[in-house]
């Protein structure tokens, strides 16, 4: 579940941007709604489409790692466009580029329930994820456009406390759309809530426009970075079935890595770079953006799993998976306001070391877990605790983001810190596919080995292994060896998942440590 709840910095982007342009006061509601049904699009698919994985593998005949596809294609673009994606609302017109978002948004969700095979499936989900790229800090912009710097705290709050309700209620509502219908419905949803956006923005949302038109856009800087994610991902993603020396494998690594080393050089001579490097000379800012690159990359990789082992191996209905993280998203919600206190109280440094820390034990706490286990004792304790600990975070976070630059900064630092902490989930969901395979991989072939399985039952199921824990059993299987492989390959995959949440506490207390010898008291910003 990579897009529980806001990304940080979301609600900074606003309140930092560049002043409103007028709005008549009977659109600014109108302006608020739009932002807030379309930005709720977005965070639902980012939730909902880890529900539907167990679904959408068994439907379509997916491979795990096909699956880890549904979800990558969509999070690389958001993440490598979502800079650029704000300079075209900026140059083009706000309103004009969140309504190509949201129309290319819908049509992409259309197509992706249309889709009969899972490579189409990947494909609508990749377009799903530029028309986000273009959505989701188009809906910000809105709101930062229509409203005066008086009047935005109320629009923040507002806005915050729908986000809040849409993260809360989006994997549930996608879980029983699994249950009782189809995987197809969590994708058609969007349809008729574009349809209601587009039909606002058409009738009540004014035009407006950045305050600098005239420097170029970064096409390079956009380009480079999607090749260079997408290069490092697919080498992730398809090592565990292709072998790392396949030429495909190895030479979109070598694309990835080469693209990035190019993306820096790019970024340090461009004139209107994406990612103004510059900003990481400032010590607070550079160890804020290691920490959310470290933190979010064992959020977004770690959670990622949990509705597979929830659903696949613990059997649970999608609904109740949906629901597993409600505690975690609760906690948030009604603990940030005094969250966002600890900065003035304590400074930036303690909070930031003790968050992280409390999330590292929540993921090893998520570890324990056996098979049959029931979710009030076996992971709630690890959701509550994982939650608190992100809750102290996230403020303090964001707000150390902000002190380490000028107000003039501010918007950008807030793009850039969202940017990195989407594109390290993006990198540690394909970098755990791998610890995945090899901690299941070799497990499923000791379990086979215990239980005495026959030569023809170990080929059939080694030869399917890449379908995780919805391996199907051979056909004809008696019910007491059904019983004892299910359990065998059940096993496997909780071995692959203890070590990813172990791997994700590790990089939670690498984050806490990062703070705690580079992050300082916060001194006069500087530009």
């Amino acid at each position: 579940m990579i897009g529980i709840g806001k990304a940080p910095c979301d609600n900074t982007l606003i309140q930092h941007a560049a002043p409103a342009t007028p709005c008549p006061e009977g659109s600014k509601r109108w302006v608020l709604a739009a932002a807030i049904i379309g930005s709720s699009m977005a965070f639902i698919d980012g939730t909902v489409v880890n529900v539907a994985l167990p679904a959408i593998q068994r439907d379509l005949h997916a491979t795990a790692f096909q699956a880890q596809w549904v979800v990558e294609s969509y999070a690389l673009f958001l993440a490598a466009l979502l800079l650029v994606g704000g300079s075209l609302g900026d140059h083009f017109g706000r309103r004009r580029v969140f309504a190509a978002g949201v129309a290319l948004f819908a049509l992409a969700s259309a197509g992706c329930a249309l889709a009969t095979e899972v490579q189409h499936l990947i494909a609508a989900r990749a377009v799903q994820g530029v028309g986000a790229a273009l959505l989701v800090p188009g809906s910000l912009a809105l709101i930062s456009a229509a409203f005066p710097e008086k009047e935005r705290g109320k629009a923040i709050g507002t806005w915050s406390g729908f986000s809040g309700i849409t993260a809360a209620i989006g994997p549930v509502l996608g879980g029983w759309l699994v249950d009782h219908y189809s995987w197809i419905w969590a994708f058609l949803v969007n349809v008729p809530m574009a349809l209601l956006v587009l039909g606002i923005v058409w009738r009540h949302v004014p035009e407006s426009h950045g305050p600098d038109t005239s420097s170029p856009l970064d096409w390079p800087g956009a380009v480079l970075a999607t090749l260079a994610l997408g290069g490092i991902v697919y080498a992730f993603i398809e090592a565990p079935t292709q072998g790392w020396g396949a030429p495909l494998v190895a030479g979109a690594l070598v694309l990835g890595l080469v693209a990035g080393a190019a993306f820096v050089a790019v970024e340090r001579r461009s004139r209107a770079p994406m990612l103004p490097l510059g900003l990481f000379r400032l010590a607070n800012f550079g160890a804020a953006n290691l920490l959310t690159l470290l933190l979010y990359a064992a959020l977004g990789g770690g959670l990622y799993f949990l509705p597979l082992n929830l659903i696949q191996v613990q059997g649970y209905s999608a609904t109740v998976a949906g629901a597993a993280l409600l505690p975690f998203i609760l906690l948030m919600f009604l603990l940030s306001g005094w969250a966002g206190q600890l900065v003035d109280r304590f400074g930036p440094r303690l909070p930031l070391v003790i968050g992280p820390a409390i999330a590292g034990v929540g993921f090893a706490l998520l570890a324990l877990p056996g098979l049959q286990v029931n979710y009030w004792t076996g992971f709630l304790p690890g959701v509550l605790v994982l939650g608190f600990g992100m809750t102290v975070t996230v403020a303090p976070l964001t707000t150390t983001v902000m002190n380490a630059v000028g107000p003039e900064l501010a918007g950008t630092a807030s793009g850039v810190n969202n940017a990195v902490s989407r594109a390290a989930a993006v990198l540690a969901i394909a970098a755990f596919g791998v610890v995945m395979a090899w901690a299941f991989d070799a497990r499923l072939a000791e379990g086979l080995q215990a239980v005495g399985a026959t030569p023809e039952t170990i080929g059939y199921l080694q030869a399917r292994r890449s379908q995780l824990a919805g391996i199907e059993l051979p056909p004809g299987t008696d019910a007491t060896t059904a019983a004892q492989l299910r359990q065998v390959v059940q096993g496997a995959f909780v071995a692959g998942f203890r070590w990813i949440m172990g791997i994700s506490a590790v990089l939670a207390l690498l984050s806490a440590l990062s703070a705690w010898w580079w992050i300082r008291r916060a001194g006069p910003p500087r530009s």
